[in-house]
């Protein structure tokens, strides 16, 4: 697996973007995710010295930042600190698509203050991409779990990016389903 190395000199051309993007789909207020954004790179660089280099720089900034989400919400629900904090993705953001490589790349995302279940989850997880065809799960687990470019993707299992495209489609439809029938039972 290739190590990731920091470039915080690059953080805001490279990253300020989408992290941007990310926070407001969550919190709704351009100043504050503003403001998420600037705290999320500077606690990356306090941090700096702890990145192991297993996920891509993106990657450990978003980790960042969901903190720093959940510590906005603690703050203003200051009464209910104790009670488990749920960041609820608006349904026209892009979070929906995107919600097994969040779960896997930061398995204490959903529910924060849940072992057990953030346990369970990712042992259900694990357990739908084993039931994958062997191409779809490579492709998946190096592309949204281990944060491999698509290039790098496409290389290492010889096809081109519109067939990767497509096999992670199949394989998020697939795991989700999964996940329906496997975890998220009511």
């Amino acid at each position: 697996m290739t190590k990731h190395i920091l470039h915080p000199d690059n953080w805001v051309d490279n990253h300020s973007d989408y992290l941007f993007n990310y926070a407001i789909a969550r919190v709704s207020d351009v100043d504050i995710a503003k403001d998420l954004v600037q705290d999320t790179f500077f606690a990356g660089l306090k941090s700096a010295q702890n990145y192991k280099g297993d996920a891509s720089e993106r990657t450990w900034l978003i980790a960042i930042l969901k903190r720093k989400i959940i510590d906005h919400y603690r703050k203003i629900n200051s009464k209910k600190a104790q009670a488990t904090v749920r960041i609820t993705p608006k349904a026209d953001s892009d979070f929906d698509n995107n919600f097994l490589e969040h779960q896997v790349a930061d398995p204490l995302s959903l529910l924060e203050n849940n072992a057990m279940e953030n346990e369970e989850l990712g042992v259900a997880i694990h357990e739908c991409i084993s039931k994958l065809p062997k191409k779809h799960a490579l492709a998946f687990s190096l592309k949204t779990i281990q944060g491999l470019s698509t290039e790098e993707v496409c290389k290492e299992l010889k096809i081109n990016p519109s067939n990767l495209w497509v096999i992670i489609h199949r394989a998020r439809t697939s795991l989700m389903e999964c996940l329906k029938n496997n975890w998220f039972k009511i």
